[in-house]
C-alpha cells in the first residue's frame, strides 16, 4: 500500500507532468515555442572569472546535490554513494569513499561530521577523514541536505517530519512531525541553523523555527496561502532553504511568495507574489530570487522593495542564486554560471561548466566560488 504521503507526491508529479507528456505523443500538435530558452544574450564581460579547478564525481539521477564547505575543505557526493573531500586550494581530493547504498541527498557539514542521505532513509555519518561514525534511519525518504549544529545532524523527510540525532552517537533526540498537504511536490526544502534554533521550510507554504534542545515549536509561518479551486492550483511548496541575515529569516515558495520574516517570533516583514522552485539567497542589503519563467529579481532586505529585474533568463531553468561581492552568481540548466550585477542586474560574466543542469547555489569557499553540476562535476571559479 502507499503512504499517504507517497500517494500524494506521486500524484502531484503525475498531473505536473501529465500534460507535457501527452502533447509529445501527439503528433499533430504544434511545437511548443512558449517555453523555449532564451537566447545567451550577448555582452561585453566586465568582471574577469576563471576555472580554479574541477573533481568530475559521478551523476545526480533523480537527485539534488550540494557541496559543503568546511575551513578551506569541500565535500561533495554523488547518487551512486561517492562521498569526497577536496582541497579548496587546489582541487586535489584528499579522500574519497563510497556509502553502501546509493545517495538521494547531500552534503551536510562541520569540524565534526559529514552527512549524507541514502535510500528510503538511511542517514550516513562519516568523521572528516571519511570513517563511517554511524549510520541510522529516518521516518521516510530524505530529498534535502542534512543540517548540522554543534551536538546535532538534523534532517527533513518527505513524510514532512524533522529528526534531530546525536552527532556522536547516532541516537534519535527528538522527532517533530508536521501536517502534510494532500498534495505536493517532490522539491527540495532545507534546514538552516542559527543561534539554538532550526529554521525549516516546509510543505503548505510553512516557514517554521524549531529550537534544537528539544524540537520545540517557537513559531510558524504562513509564508503562502493556498489559492485556487483544484488541490493542484492550490500546491504551495516552501523550495529551498531558508536564508539567515541578521534577524531575518527569507524565504521562496512554489505558486507562493518571496519574503523576509523575523528571526524572532516569525512576523512577516514583507512578501512579494512570485512562484519560485529554488531557494532565495540574502546579503546584508538584498534578498535575490528566480522565478520559475527565468526571471531573477533583487529586493531590498529592508522594506521588501523591488531595486531590478532581469529578464534574459527566460525558461533556463535557474537555480538559487548566490551574492558574491559586487555580483549575483545563478547557475541554469545548460550549466552555464551567470554573473549579474548586484546594483542593477546587468551581466558582468558568463562562464560554462559541462552542459548539465548546476544543481543548487553556488557556495562561497576562500576567494573561490564552487558549484556541483547534475553530471557530477564540481567545479571552483574565481575572480581575476
Amino acid at each position: 500500500m502507499f503512504s499517504r504521503s507517497t500517494l500524494s507526491l506521486v500524484v502531484s508529479l503525475s498531473l505536473l507532468s501529465g500534460c507535457s507528456t501527452l502533447s509529445s505523443l501527439n503528433p499533430f500538435a504544434k511545437a511548443d515555442t512558449k517555453n523555449v530558452p532564451a537566447p545567451l544574450q550577448e555582452f561585453k564581460q566586465s568582471m574577469a572569472v576563471k576555472n580554479a579547478w574541477t573533481v568530475n564525481l559521478a551523476n545526480a539521477g533523480d537527485y539534488v546535490f550540494l557541496p559543503a564547505a568546511v575551513g578551506n575543505d569541500i565535500y561533495a557526493a554523488a547518487a551512486d554513494g561517492t562521498v569526497a573531500r577536496i582541497n579548496n586550494a587546489n582541487g586535489q581530493v584528499a579522500w574519497k569513499i563510497k556509502a553502501d547504498l546509493p545517495l538521494t541527498a547531500g552534503v551536510g557539514a562541520n569540524q565534526k561530521a559529514v552527512a549524507v542521505a541514502g535510500e528510503k532513509g538511511v542517514l550516513f555519518v562519516f568523521d572528516t577523514q571519511g570513517k563511517l561514525r554511524w549510520k541510522s534511519q529516518a521516518p521516510s525518504e530524505i530529498l534535502s541536505a542534512p543540517a548540522l549544529s554543534d551536538d546535532l545532524v538534523l534532517v527533513h523527510s518527505i513524510d514532512n517530519r524533522i529528526s534531530a540525532f546525536d552527532i556522536n552517537t547516532g541516537q534519535r533526540k527528538w522527532t517533530v512531525e508536521r501536517p502534510l498537504p494532500v498534495l505536493t511536490l517532490r522539491i527540495v526544502t532545507g534546514i538552516t541553523i542559527k543561534d539554538q534554533l532550526a529554521f525549516i521550510s516546509s510543505p503548505g507554504g510553512k516557514l517554521i523555527a524549531l529550537a534544537l534542545q528539544n524540537g520545540g515549536l517557537r513559531w510558524e509561518a504562513t509564508a503562502a496561502e493556498p489559492k485556487g479551486a483544484t488541490e493542484l492550483e492550490r500546491i504551495v511548496d516552501m523550495s529551498g532553504a531558508p536564508a539567515v541575515v541578521g534577524n531575518n529569516v527569507c524565504a521562496a515558495s512554489y505558486q507562493g511568495r518571496v519574503g523576509c520574516f523575523d528571526l524572532a517570533n516569525g512576523s512577516a516583514k514583507w512578501t512579494k507574489n512570485i512562484s519560485s522552485e529554488v531557494g532565495v539567497a540574502a546579503d546584508e542589503r538584498f534578498a535575490f530570487a528566480a522565478d520559475n519563467e527565468g526571471g531573477v529579481f533583487a529586493y531590498a532586505l529592508s522594506g521588501g522593495a523591488t531595486m531590478w529585474k532581469n529578464d534574459k533568463l527566460t525558461n533556463r531553468g535557474l537555480a538559487t542564486p548566490s551574492s558574491f561581492g559586487r555580483a549575483v552568481v545563478i547557475g541554469d540548466r545548460f550549466g552555464y554560471l551567470h554573473f549579474l550585477s548586484r546594483e542593477d542586474g546587468s551581466f558582468l560574466a558568463r562562464m560554462a561548466t559541462d552542459g548539465s543542469k548546476i544543481m543548487s547555489a553556488p557556495i562561497l569557499v576562500g576567494n573561490n566560488l564552487v558549484i556541483q553540476t547534475k553530471l557530477g562535476a564540481v567545479v571552483a571559479f574565481a575572480t581575476e
